[in-house]
């Protein structure tokens, strides 16, 4: 049904506990800091509405709460690179290296040690970030593919569905990303921009199977997610109940934003561990298909972005490695 382990992928959580504990710091800190920025803010509402009636007093809290919240969204906006730089590529570097049975320094050195494998490959966090954005917009142009082909067909309402199939799979593959990205620290490359434009073909070339895997991870993950939001709405009402103002609606808002810090820090590093098996396992003595690669380009205009920037050498290997 799927080609990874489940215990396989629980383990690989446990071997990268630093790591674990380091989502946790910052996905629970951000949580903390949305309750907290957002209160602030409807604090200072309730304290401006006092100047008015009581429908002001409402709106002046809400429009805090509000202000609170996206204050808290665009620092982490303009935080998102780093994440990316210290915690998930450190975190998936350490799984690559467990995944092919490589020597790890025990404890606390793993964090230094992996944050040293991504400083080689990636020597600026935002050229992680730029190779990391053109690979998605790749991976949808491929995910496009489906869509494309079931289109197609004379089945009554069809493209109602295959709308939907396609945004759900849009979702699936924000974890395969990260798992792309793997591919330049499992195989030591030097050219990070041709690393990520082989592991592309190789994915496309079995595109069908790392989706079908891809789907039922988000199923999972997704499924959990739900459970912790629901869960977490009774404490959720108890935070809520600490605004100004009680302003109903927003314990939705701190559930919510509970459940993600879940599964950020916890749950999507269980996902990218499980796709790692499932693509290393399956790209396992294959070589990058040139007609893959002329599709890319053809298809993708982010792939033929990905292609420019990569070093000559490096792309003069694929395709000979693509030949043989």
């Amino acid at each position: 049904m799927w080609d990874f382990s489940f215990r396989r992928s629980l383990g690989l959580m446990v071997q990268t506990l630093p790591f674990v504990i380091l989502r946790m710091a910052v996905y629970f800190g951000a949580a903390l800091a949305y309750v907290l920025v957002t209160g602030t803010g409807a604090g200072l509402g309730w304290g401006i509405g006092a100047l008015g009636d009581d429908g002001f007093r409402t709106s002046a809290t809400f429009f805090g709460g509000v202000t609170g919240f996206a204050i808290v969204s665009i620092v982490m906006y303009w935080l998102r690179e780093y994440i990316l730089y210290i915690v998930k590529a450190g975190h998936i570097a350490v799984m690559v290296e467990l995944i092919d049975n490589r020597a790890m320094p025990e404890g606390r050195n793993q964090i230094g040690h992996a944050q040293a494998m991504v400083r080689e490959r990636f020597n600026e966090a935002s050229v992680l970030f730029a190779i990391d954005q053109l690979v998605k917009g790749v991976l949808r142009a491929i995910t496009g593919l489906i869509r494309g082909v079931f289109t197609l067909l004379p089945i009554p309402g069809v493209r109602q569905l295959v709308t939907i199939l396609h945004a759900f799979l849009n979702i699936a593959v924000g974890f395969i990303d990260e798992v792309i990205l793997a591919h330049g620290m499992r195989t030591r490359a030097s050219d990070p921009w041709g690393s990520a434009r082989t592991a592309l073909v190789l994915y496309a070339q079995n595109y069908r199977p790392m989706l079908k895997n891809a789907a039922w991870i988000t199923l999972f993950v997704y499924g959990l997610t739900a459970i912790v939001f629901f869960v977490m709405l009774a404490p959720a009402a108890l935070i809520s109940n600490l605004y100004p103002g009680g302003l109903s609606g927003i314990g939705i808002v701190v559930a919510f934003i509970l459940a993600w810090s879940v599964k950020q820090a916890l749950l999507e590093p269980l996902a990218v561990a499980c796709l790692l098996q499932a693509y290393f396992r399956k790209v396992e003595g294959q070589s990058p298909d040139p007609q893959w690669d002329a599709r890319l380009d053809q298809m993708s205009q982010k792939f033929r972005e990905l292609k420019a920037k990569a070093m000559p050498e490096s792309t003069n290997a694929a395709e000979s490695e693509g030949m043989a």
